[in-house]
């Protein structure tokens, strides 16, 4: 069995607890997934935890401050198979300080809002994240 790196990101809403709005960060490089979306975050550094890991690359992707929320839980032993070698962990996570911006490895930023967050083209570890995610707001619409 191979061993996957830890790879954290954030689903960047407009509101924790009722979430309308998805922020998709659209990648440059590299030139295999250039013009795909994904959730913004990163790998994790030796020493960091996932937390931290993932302020930091929010800070450094974005250059924005987040309040995180729940953490969406993948089927995976609690995370998402992104690649073969890749294992993400995915929280909700709410700006409260800085203005979004394409900084690091992205190109674009976009809003989505509720009804139409599948419809860029996302990287292909990230659609059943993105499934799970509408499926997972709706129920706690309810």
């Amino acid at each position: 069995m191979t061993l996957r790196r830890l790879v954290v990101a954030a689903a960047v809403v407009d509101d924790l607890a009722t979430p309308r709005l998805l922020l998709a960060a659209r990648r440059s490089r590299p030139v295999e997934l250039a013009g795909r979306w994904e959730f913004p975050g990163g790998k994790v550094d030796p020493g960091e935890t996932p937390v931290d890991g993932l302020h930091r690359e929010l800070r450094e992707e974005l250059g924005v401050q987040v309040e995180l929320g729940a953490e969406l839980l993948g089927p995976d032993d609690g995370g998402w198979n992104i690649t073969d070698r890749h294992v993400m962990r995915l929280w909700l996570a709410r700006i409260v300080d800085g203005e979004p911006e394409p900084l690091v490895e992205h190109d674009a930023l976009r809003w989505l809002p509720a009804g139409e967050w599948g419809s860029v083209d996302w990287l292909d570890g990230d659609v059943r994240i993105v499934e799970a995610l509408s499926d997972w707001v709706e129920q706690e619409a309810v």
